[in-house]
């Protein structure tokens, strides 16, 4: 390409490189909802997005830019300071109760009746399942996978396994063995899902719910409307105090902002002042 002295620079996009290497173009509309979603105004949204664009390197590490996003968040909101990234928070919980308590508080925020797992009986077999759940007139079986590591992917084997349950358990109920009229099953995980994963699970009739799917319902949206944070969304807050915290019945940052702090201390086994200082920044993540 020549170039013509006084003329206008070509436009040039700029790529990022995610974890796994592959490249993809700079979106700053995707910069703009991670400043949103740690309460930054649309305006420095826009503004700090438009910042980091211009900026950065071609092919920058996705991790620099988060950095940068988490940098400037904190000059217009010192909340920020406060929270780490949401995918990584649901990833320290542990798996067993930790997430699967999670995702039944984040269920009845979302206006479900949810009752505990329980085993119910098939016409073949029984089956342990995380949680019953009604909503509009429907009862589903939830069963809820959890991933240490946000990067993982969650494929066709949990849809196909929903879908012979969910047949077992109607034939149980036809016969009588099953006490519970299941109508469908749902499955929630923290991770992204497989194409293979969503096209099955659209045909069998199995709801999903992952990290970004489906497009209005999907765990990320899920939290962020309802402010339901893990309480490992508090900086600070690792594997070992969540899981003394959840002994307790605390999953949520909601639950320990704005519940007993000495009632929680006390049955965590955390000293008072730790949980103040938790309580404070949920506090501080959670309000205006």
């Amino acid at each position: 390409m020549l170039f013509v002295p006084g003329a206008e620079l070509p436009y040039l996009m700029k790529h990022v490189t995610k974890v796994d290497g592959r490249r993809q173009p700079f979106d700053p509309g995707k910069v703009q909802r991670t400043l949103r979603n740690m309460g930054v105004g649309a305006e420095d949204a826009e503004r700090i997005a438009h910042e980091i664009e211009e900026s950065v390197p071609d092919g920058v590490k996705t991790k620099t830019v988060l950095r940068m996003i988490r940098t400037r968040a904190r000059t217009v909101r010192p909340a920020a300071a406060h929270r780490t990234n949401l995918r990584r928070a649901l990833g320290l919980l542990r798996s067993k109760p930790d997430f699967e308590e999670f995702v039944r508080i984040l269920l009845r925020e979302h206006g479900y009746l949810v009752e505990t797992g329980c085993v119910l009986a098939g016409l073949c077999g029984e089956h342990e399942v995380d949680a019953i759940a009604q909503k509009d007139g429907t009862t589903i079986f939830v069963e809820v996978k959890h991933h240490a590591s946000h990067h993982r992917v969650t494929g066709l084997d949990e849809g196909r396994i929903a879908r012979a349950i969910v047949e077992d358990l109607q034939e149980g109920f036809r016969s009588g063995r099953c006490t519970v009229s299941i109508d469908s099953a749902l499955i929630v995980c923290n991770t992204k899902l497989s194409e293979h994963a969503k096209r099955y699970a659209t045909c069998r009739g199995i709801g999903h719910i992952g990290w970004d799917y489906p497009e209005e319902q999907n765990l990320r949206a899920m939290i962020e409307k309802t402010q339901s944070y893990p309480i490992t969304i508090v900086t600070g807050v690792g594997r070992s105090v969540s899981a003394r915290l959840a002994a307790a019945g605390v999953v949520t940052a909601k639950q320990v902002a704005y519940g007993d702090a000495a009632a929680i201390a006390h049955d965590a086994g955390i000293p008072l002042k730790e949980v103040l200082l938790i309580a404070d920044r949920a506090r501080a993540i959670l309000e205006p």
